[in-house]
């Protein structure tokens, strides 16, 4: 596989590469990231390799990282239209401004407006709702949104880090409304981070959005520089606290293993398991270093068998809410569940065991 194996994103016709650039580490506002040459090196190999998605946000080192994207398109007279812009809105770049930030039609409007100019185009391929805002009816914020998808602004929409319960509301208005739904979702995951296989992950599935996973490497700790011995002592910056606990060094330790196997590195494989989620459509990596680019881009030569998802599967299971355990607890303790689609249904099985028919 390579970054031209594109598929398409939700329920829609927008096609898009199996490894998205996420461009957070674009500028150096924040204390961390690349120079504006680095980032724009970065830019070009990918684009070089045919990755045709990146990814940006209004608020990424202070709305630097779009300019430095912005710039480099103009700058080499790239076509607009090969390249598929995501960028998001709810980010406030003016502390004390309370409409600088949020969901509000106001707040939508003025950020794509200073998107748009620092990007240099006319109009965002895919615009993200940022996070979930509890001050702003989502039924404004979905209707602001298709107002910009009418006007041409905008071409699809999409959400991040937003509770299920929430994604779904919105989803069901647009529907009833006849507006432009969200296509995809964005939220962390990785094998140190599998709680959205609780209710996000199902929830996209029946709602058909695609999934496109960001910080697949933990921060940085998935890659395999940080070992037991040292107990991540090399840790440092925006990830704080250096401690690390067991379960992760069992899963790093299997994660090299695996890695020595194939002869790939430990990130690859752990970018590879990402991958290999049937609901991953397209998977966000990030990069401060061409280097750290090529490793990312090496797990698509990574091919990941069912035993060996299985292997990492068995240590990574994630703790979920109720009433995921109550659901799975019907199921293994065989309380005369059916079996539909080769799974066990709980139709039957929450019944008690002497339950009969009376009527």
């Amino acid at each position: 596989m390579d970054l031209t194996n594109y598929r398409t994103l939700g329920k829609s016709g927008l096609r898009v590469s199996p490894l998205t650039l996420g461009t957070m580490t674009f500028g150096e506002e924040w204390g961390w990231g690349s120079t504006v040459q680095e980032s724009k090196e970065i830019l070009k190999a990918y684009l070089d390799q045919g990755g045709n998605i990146v990814d940006t946000a209004n608020l990424y080192t202070k709305g630097h990282s779009e300019k430095i994207i912005g710039d480099y398109l103009h700058e080499n007279q790239v076509r607009r239209d090969g390249v598929v812009l995501s960028t998001k809105f709810y980010g406030n770049l003016y502390p004390g401004d309370p409409n600088a930030g949020g969901t509000s039609r106001k707040t939508i409007i003025n950020s794509l407006e200073n998107s748009l100019r620092r990007l240099q185009t006319d109009y965002i391929d895919l615009y993200w709702m940022h996070a979930f805002d509890e001050f702003t009816p989502i039924e404004e914020t979905m209707s602001a949104l298709n107002d910009l998808v009418v006007s041409g602004k905008v071409r699809y929409i999409a959400v991040s880090d937003t509770p299920a319960w929430k994604v779904a509301q919105a989803q069901t208005i647009a529907q009833f409304r006849g507006w432009s739904p969200f296509i995809s979702l964005q939220s962390e995951y990785s094998l140190l981070e599998r709680t959205p296989e609780g209710e996000l992950i199902p929830m996209a599935q029946e709602l058909g959005l695609g999934v496109m996973p960001w910080s697949p490497l933990k921060g940085g700790i998935l890659t395999g520089k940080y070992t037991k011995e040292s107990n991540g002592a090399s840790l440092s910056g925006r990830l704080g606290n250096p401690d690390l606990p067991e379960s992760t060094y069992v899963i790093i330790e299997r994660l090299k293993i695996l890695s020595e196997q194939k002869g790939t590195t430990v990130s690859a494989i752990a970018l590879a398991w990402v991958m290999a989620m049937p609901v991953v459509t397209s998977t966000l990596i990030g990069a401060r270093t061409i280097d750290q680019l090529n490793q990312n881009l090496a797990s698509l030569s990574v091919a990941l068998s069912d035993e060996e998802v299985g292997y990492l599967n068995e240590v990574s299971e994630p703790v979920l809410n109720f009433p995921i355990p109550f659901m799975r607890a019907g199921y293994h303790n065989g309380m005369g569940g059916t079996t539909i689609n080769g799974k066990t249904s709980l139709i039957s099985s929450i019944l008690p065991k002497n339950s009969k028919e009376v009527y």
